[in-house]
């Protein structure tokens, strides 16, 4: 109780969750007109998500809320074609919730390492011009033809004299004002005194000129009170299951970032799954109460930050205003512009597109770049659902080729003195030789083809020599690896020579056991590593000199 409520910090609580709780209203509402839904949906999905997930973040600062990455997948889930799409959302929000709370009781905090920047940056910035596309209609007030957004602008700009005049002043002054204002001293709360004169600015050209510039009311009927709890509707879980999956994943990332940009106070690290967990229980609160799924806000927690926030108290705060707005001024609410909203998502679009972090990713190398590029190319042309996936699927082919590149094998050389020297290995293993290798990285099964082709030659020139093969800091061997130390060994086997492993973990000593390799390399074939660096390998050495050395006659 003392994280949620301290009287000394309650003034500064009070005050950045005020700002919050105001800036919440609209961005809310823009949050649901981008997803392409009952825009009331975001308003609810900012208000419960984020009361309900401060319980149980680990961060305390976490703003968890309808962030415009997943507000856009949800655009693109195709809830209009069910028989209730209403409903179907809720149903949404309650499965991401259900996914999110799963992968925090099971870690998943480590299948964050398996997306990499390129990626993210990729996807991040097409989702900003994905943002900014998506708003084009209700910001020009022309309904463009299309496939997609993409197809859709051509479309808007081969029929620009269609658009309504304005909609669109109302639109781009409102623009102008959220940049201004947020300049001032109103800094957050220029979002609201820009969505409010850009609504009053409708209502004079309407007035004035008859002009109809569409508000909330048009699309809506916003009610005087809080929503009602609904039951999810069980016959749309199959249908629903890839974009709960693709939410859950975005947000958990999102948050992930969100929980690094911004630590506790008390400077403890937050376990990631614990972050998880939190941001489910917001989607679980979120669709109960008609919101849509929900996520860490980079934004928001940013806001509260900003203002001075202490404890948690400031969430709750926020969660306050934005119920007593919707209780006592339900009927203001109807009057806000839709251009006005999607002027908010324009700016917000164009804020998400970081020119420096491109950059930075463009320079990396071809590989991440390429990488970037597609993710791109994809997230504006397919479903959000499915770029998703295709992202995750790019970073794991990414992880696993950097992996596999990364492994490299040095040849040791072991001085008199006791020290250990390494250098590039032999290109060939001649005569009565005893080469000391040591592998670096993982020997996974990817890994194993360039592990094999960094081996020094077994040929003709190969008489009676043995190779030390030093598997320390080695953790595990894919099955892949181990027929290549099967293969090296038969080889040297056959010129009458021997390979050594030197082994110091219990767990790969069990996998060469388990394959019969242990078997193969017969009595003095493994050496087992000791706590003393460098011992098990000089012991190796030893003997394999002692072996090469021997009077074969003799045996």
């Amino acid at each position: 109780m003392r994280a949620l409520f301290d009287r000394r910090t309650l003034k500064s609580d009070v005050s950045s969750g005020l700002v919050l709780g105001l800036e919440a209203v609209p961005d809310g509402l823009a949050a649901g007109l981008l997803a392409g839904v009952n825009p009331l949906a975001g308003l609810y999905a900012y208000l419960f998500g984020m009361v309900g997930a401060a319980f149980a973040t680990g961060s305390m600062f976490m703003a968890v809320q309808a962030t415009g990455a997943m507000s856009l997948i949800v655009a693109d889930s195709g809830l209009e074609t069910l028989p209730d799409p209403d409903r179907a959302l809720s149903t949404l929000a309650l499965m991401t919730g259900v996914v999110m709370v799963i992968a925090g009781l099971l870690n998943g905090g480590r299948l964050l390492r398996f997306v990499p920047t390129a990626v993210m940056t990729g996807f991040i910035t097409a989702v900003g011009v994905n943002i900014i596309l998506g708003q084009l209609a209700n910001f020009t007030g022309y309904a463009a033809e299309g496939a997609n957004r993409v197809t859709r602008t051509f479309d808007l700009l081969l029929h620009i004299w269609r658009i309504d005049l304005p909609t669109t002043i109302v639109g781009l002054v409102t623009v102008g004002l959220i940049v201004v204002l947020q300049r001032t001293r109103l800094r957050a709360l220029g979002l609201v005194v820009a969505i409010v004169l850009g609504s009053a600015l409708a209502a004079a050209l309407d007035a004035w000129s008859g002009a109809s510039v569409a508000v909330l009311d048009d699309l809506v009927d916003v009610p005087g009170g809080l929503p009602a709890p609904v039951a999810p509707s069980f016959d749309d879980v199959l249908f629903l299951l890839v974009p709960a999956v693709s939410l859950a994943f975005v947000g958990l990332v999102q948050g992930a970032a969100v929980a690094a940009a911004y630590p506790n106070p008390d400077g403890r690290p937050v376990p990631p799954s614990r972050n998880f967990f939190g941001q489910g229980a917001g989607n679980l609160v979120a669709g109960v109460f008609q919101g849509m799924p929900v996520g860490g806000s980079m934004s928001g927690t940013g806001l509260i930050v900003a203002g001075g926030a202490k404890t948690r108290l400031a969430l709750f705060v926020a969660g306050t205003v934005m119920a007593l707005t919707l209780m006592l001024f339900s009927g203001l609410v109807g009057y806000v512009a839709m251009p006005a909203l999607a002027a908010l998502l324009i700016v917000v679009g164009f804020g998400a597109i970081k020119p420096a972090r491109v950059n930075s990713v463009a320079r990396s190398g071809i590989f991440p770049l390429t990488i970037m590029a597609v993710t791109f190319v994809l997230t504006l042309l397919i479903p959000l659902q499915f770029a998703v996936l295709v992202g995750v699927a790019l970073g794991i082919v990414l992880f696993v080729a950097d992996q596999s590149n990364s492994v490299r094998v040095r040849q040791l050389d072991l001085v008199d003195d006791g020290r250990i020297r390494e250098l590039d290995p032999v290109d060939h293993i001649g005569a009565n030789q005893v080469v000391a290798l040591q592998p670096y990285g993982s020997l996974f099964f990817a890994s194993a083809p360039r592990f094999e082709s960094q081996l020094p030659t077994v040929d003709e020139r190969t008489v009676r020599s043995a190779v030390v093969l030093r598997l320390r800091g080695i953790d595990q061997l894919g099955f892949s690896s181990i027929e290549v130390l099967k293969r090296y060994g038969r080889d040297l086997e056959a010129r009458g020579s021997r390979l050594v492993l030197v082994v110091s973990n219990d767990r790969v000593m069990e996998q060469l056991e388990l394959t019969g390799l242990t078997a193969e390399l017969g009595d003095g074939g493994i050496v087992r590593g000791t706590e003393w660096i460098g011992a098990g390998v000089r012991m190796a050495v030893h003997e394999a000199r002692t072996w090469v050395h021997e009077d074969p006659e003799r045996h």
